[in-house]
């Protein structure tokens, strides 16, 4: 190891610690921070914003890349210098003013839209969402692109997408998944899903989703929940402190319960990153749609697969005997697995949630390339839901309010839990193959095997691949819509009885 590269990653290291404690003051503000300390956090996380940007970007920062480069070293240090690299030259085409005032915009915007929500009144969030915008563009501006500025989005959180691909991608999924809902929506047996909007009290529920978390194996120890108005998982001292948060709907079960097992599998993935490797791209995850796969996987097809609830149903029936006592096993089961076109992205059901995504991004790219204009949001969301899901939103709280990523001016995000569930269907089709008895295991509860497989294929690599190489690497295979298609529709035509 040079001494350049020792002075790079040390340099590194204090970096993430910035970003750490800017995710501190960004945790406490969706939990517990009173809303009267919304001005003072607003520039309190721009400073540090701009702190790690200005060290990052500094003239010392690029010499020791260059002085660096010059050694060979093993893939620890291929991949820090790599990765590296790739954020210096992202970031040091961005001016730290247009970081801190992003930073700043972002943290006002998140309270103005929590009100707006609440309120279901999206002109009083418009004016903070069109600078916010406005600011996004500046970055993909300066960041540069070949084709869209969504490009120069995206390429934040799934390094190397472009637009045009992932729309390809979109509509050949797009239309083998309204094949199916057809079919499914065709079939005269259906679930009740009634039942899952019965009472559930909050006490119990709040009970019912550290259980949750602790079968899946999160590590309490080394991280905790929260309740927040937009459930999320955040790492504040690497694999050490992993902190996840859900929201409680005391007539719709599945909000907490699958919210919670979903962001446990985010806390999983960051309880797995390599110590040794913490606040370096070795500790850090690949891409935001890899972190994805792991969330979607726990949550759908460990949390929503027969073999779980023939462990755990019993124990919830107890749990909530004035909702559940008079529903039997199979009538849950096939209640948890209702494909029905809803609203609310994080309550849609395995198969139509991908449209919501798609719907996402259309929207998104629409507001970049500026044939959309923010005012015009409502109604072209509204008509986009009819055109894509055959249903329109009553009001702006279940239409284009209902999502944070867009106060926090994380666009070109959404793209990433559509390839999640596709990275999360090959890698939970690997490990079926790899774990014969893995069904058995999910049905004794034993997810030990399971979270095992991902430790050694996918968490300990770190960023040391690409999304599209890991993928390859673990399954032997190029990303393919094929293993999702095959998974929904084998395990929907079960409960549907096609």
């Amino acid at each position: 190891m040079s001494d350049a590269y020792a002075r790079l990653m040390d340099r590194v290291r204090d970096i993430g610690r910035f970003r750490a404690i800017e995710a501190l003051l960004e945790w406490d503000q969706e939990t517990y921070m009173p809303p009267g300390g919304v001005k003072a956090r607003a520039e309190q996380i721009a400073l540090i914003a701009g702190v790690a940007h200005e060290r990052m970007v500094a003239d010392e920062t690029k010499a020791l890349l260059e002085e660096a480069a010059a050694h060979d070293e093993d893939y620890v240090a291929v991949t820090n210098l790599r990765e590296t690299r790739r954020t210096f030259d992202r970031a040091s085409k961005v001016p730290t003013e247009l970081v801190k005032e992003i930073a700043h915009t972002s943290a006002m915007a998140k309270e103005a839209w929590v009100k707006a929500r609440k309120d279901s009144d999206f002109p009083t969030f418009a004016p903070l969402l069109g600078k916010m915008v406005d600011l996004k563009k500046q970055l993909a501006d300066h960041v540069g692109y070949e084709t869209e500025p969504y490009d120069a989005l995206m390429d934040e959180f799934e390094p190397g997408a472009r637009a045009a691909d992932i729309d390809e991608l979109f509509a050949t999924l797009r239309d083998q998944t309204v094949a199916l809902l057809r079919k499914i929506q065709a079939a005269s047996d259906k679930p009740d899903a009634a039942i899952l909007t019965r009472h559930y009290p909050q006490a119990q529920q709040e009970v019912l989703s550290r259980q949750m978390a602790t079968a899946l194996n999160f590590d309490f120890d080394s991280g905790r929940g929260d309740v927040t108005v937009h459930p999320f998982c955040t790492t504040i001292g690497g694999c050490d402190d992993v902190r996840i948060t859900t929201r409680y709907l005391e007539d719709f079960l599945p909000a907490a319960m699958f919210g919670t097992m979903h962001e446990t599998g985010h806390g999983l993935y960051e309880q797995g990153l390599p110590v040794e490797h913490r606040f370096t791209p070795m500790g850090d995850c690949i891409s935001l749609g890899i972190h994805e796969s792991q969330s979607r996987m726990w949550e759908n097809m460990v949390g929503r697969s027969r073999g779980f609830w023939e462990h755990h149903y019993a124990g919830v029936q107890v749990m909530f005997p004035d909702a559940l006592g008079d529903v039997s096993l199979d009538a849950f089961y096939r209640a948890i697995n209702t494909v029905a076109p809803s609203f609310i992205r994080v309550e849609a059901d395995e198969l139509t949630y991908n449209l919501h995504i798609a719907l996402r991004f259309e929207i998104e790219r629409g507001i970049f390339t500026g044939k959309l204009k923010i005012e015009d949001i409502p109604a072209a969301w509204s008509e986009a839901f009819d055109r894509f899901l055959g249903v329109t939103p009553d009001n702006d709280a279940e239409g284009c309010l209902q999502d944070i990523h867009w106060s926090m001016g994380i666009f070109g995000y959404f793209p990433t839990y559509a390839l999640g569930n596709l990275y999360a269907a090959q890698f939970f089709g690997q490990a079926e193959k790899d774990i014969p008895d893995l069904a058995n295991r999910i049905r004794a509860n034993d997810h030990k095997p399971l979270l095992a497989w991902l430790r050694e294929h996918i968490h300990q690599h770190g960023m040391r691949y690409r999304a599209g190489e890991l993928v390859e690497k673990v399954t032997g295979k190029p990303l393919s819509i094929e293993p999702f298609m095959g998974y929904v529709t084998a395990k929907f035509s079960e409960v549907y009885g096609l």
